[in-house]
This record gives structure tokens, C-alpha cells and sequence, in this order.
């Protein structure tokens, strides 16, 4: 089992910036070689992949955010991050953690390859 949780996430004016960090307990091998991805959900919305990244760093954005958001990871720390600038009030989300299902070369952002989630943290952008 792998537990996920996220924080870092708050209420921002518009042009403004957040870190988000997500905390894992699996201390097995198994978490450095899956991927870590972000995910957001919006109110009346489905959930979308925003990022993911590979032990090796091998990134993948949502090609919307390109140039906003960076995920990075440090695994000595079982920690995920996301550094997100310059955010707009469609930036408004749930954003979530997840730990892929399998390897993957390149990291999926579909949800159906993800099987652990946390809770998630609230991100609220206003204009």
C-alpha cells in the first residue's frame, strides 16, 4: 500500500504562484520505479492529468501547461512537488497525487493507469 498526501495548496490572486507537495509512505522499491503524476479536478469537471514524471526524470505535461508548471520529484524524500506560476483563475482545482499502476517508459496522464491517490488539495485562483 502506498499512502499519499498532499499540501501546499491555498487561495491566490491571479499571476500568482503555489508550490504543492505530496508525501509517500511506501518506503519499497516499488515507489522509484512508477510513475508520480498531479492530477486536478474542477467543479462539474472530469479529472485531468497535469503532469507526471519517472524516477529518471522523464517529464509529461497537459500541453496547456507547458511553461506554468513544474513537477519534480525527490525520492530520498518520498516527496512529489509541483511548482505552478502565474496562475489563472481556470487554475481553480482539487489537485491530487497518484503513484502509476505499473513501469512505464513514459508516463501516462490518464487516470486509469494510476492506482494510489491522496486526498487531494483545494487551489483556488481569483481574478
Amino acid at each position: 500500500q502506498v499512502h499519499l498526501v498532499e499540501s501546499g495548496g491555498g487561495s491566490v490572486q491571479s499571476g500568482g504562484s503555489l508550490t504543492l507537495s505530496c508525501a509517500a509512505s511506501d518506503i519499497t522499491y516499488t515507489i522509484t520505479s512508477r510513475c508520480m503524476a498531479w492530477f486536478r479536478q474542477a467543479p462539474g469537471q472530469e479529472r485531468e492529468g497535469v503532469a507526471a514524471i519517472l524516477y529518471d526524470n522523464t517529464i509529461g505535461y497537459a500541453d496547456s501547461l507547458k511553461g506554468r508548471f513544474t513537477i519534480s520529484r525527490d525520492d530520498a524524500k518520498r516527496t512529489l512537488y509541483q511548482q505552478m506560476n502565474n496562475l489563472e483563475p481556470e487554475d481553480t482545482a482539487m489537485y491530487s497525487c497518484a503513484r502509476s499502476r505499473n513501469y512505464y517508459r513514459i508516463c501516462p496522464l490518464g487516470r486509469a493507469y494510476y492506482e494510489f491517490w491522496g486526498q487531494g488539495t483545494q487551489v483556488t485562483v481569483s481574478s
